[in-house]
């Protein structure tokens, strides 16, 4: 975490840092009490998850966000790190921001690659204070479009399985964004249907479609649907804009975006711009 330093920050590592319990960094109880104490410590101003992965849906309950819901800090991770982005945005409001986490800092950033800076860039950005825009380039099936209101995501998997609990987002009037990694397309289209089926898709702002890794169909069970076919089978009905393709997700040009707070989006036949307001 050199960069943060060399940004101006004081960093402290979290005590289950370097831990395991088989496949966690830790067991439930030790994972809990370190981010809880991060949460209470009003010295620390920001929270950067370590990695993604699974468990954060282990432990989202054994978390008290009293003090964060009276002096809010940034909270900052992607992929099962959404389970708490929609936990905090549905039940508190908190804002927080879905991007990188310290897995995917250079160990040298004079050989890290032109996008792996500016994404991690873009973290900066987001702490110091920084107005977020993003203009991306256009895909041909795009709904067009201009919409208003605060902006709400993260992993699609994550968001189909947070569906009845007490984190489960709620989406009138909202940009909600998605992306995902290593599904099959069919599974795609089952999580897609779920967010239609659930109300989800119905009364959005707008919908943004960042990076899907798709796992490769088995032989002779092709699904013969893209991501986009799917996607726009589902809004169909639907008049918000629809944009393909945003640089969000399990891939290189994952940028910083603010959840919880407002955005407008534009989509037109010559560019596709995101800007917090």
């Amino acid at each position: 975490m050199v960069q943060m330093v060399e940004w101006g920050f004081n960093i402290r590592v979290g005590d289950t840092v370097g831990m395991r319990d088989c496949t966690f960094g830790g067991t439930d109880e030790e994972r809990a009490k370190d981010l809880q104490q991060m949460i209470d410590d009003p010295k620390v101003k920001a929270i950067m998850c370590a990695r993604g992965g699974y468990g954060f849906v282990r432990i989202i309950d054994k978390l008290n966000f009293t003090k964060l819901a009276a002096h809010p800090k940034w909270i900052i991770g992607f992929s099962d790190i959404t389970v708490l982005h929609c936990h905090l945005n549905r039940n508190f409001g908190i804002a927080s921001i879905h991007s990188k986490m310290c897995n995917s800092f250079p160990d040298d950033w004079n050989k890290a690659e032109p996008i792996q800076i500016e994404t991690i860039l873009s973290i900066k950005q987001a702490l110091t204070g920084e107005k977020m825009k993003y203009t991306v380039p256009v895909n041909p099936l795009n709904k067009p479009g201009k919409a208003e209101g605060v902006l709400i995501g993260g992993n699609l998997k994550i968001i189909e399985t947070l569906a009845g609990t007490r984190s489960e987002l709620r989406t009138t009037n909202k940009i909600l964004f998605v992306e995902d990694t290593g599904e099959y397309l069919y599974s795609i289209d089952r999580m897609f249907w779920n967010l239609k089926r659930t109300g989800k898709l119905e009364k959005l702002a707008a919908l943004i479609v960042g990076g899907f890794k798709v796992k490769p169909d088995d032989p002779g069970e092709e699904f013969g649907r893209s991501v986009q076919d799917i996607v726009l089978e589902k809004v169909k009905d639907y008049n918000y804009p629809v944009c393909f393709d945003f640089p969000i997700g399990h891939q290189r040009n994952n940028f910083a975006l603010k959840c919880g707070v407002v955005h407008r989006l534009t989509v037109t036949g010559e560019q596709v711009m995101l800007r917090e307001i």
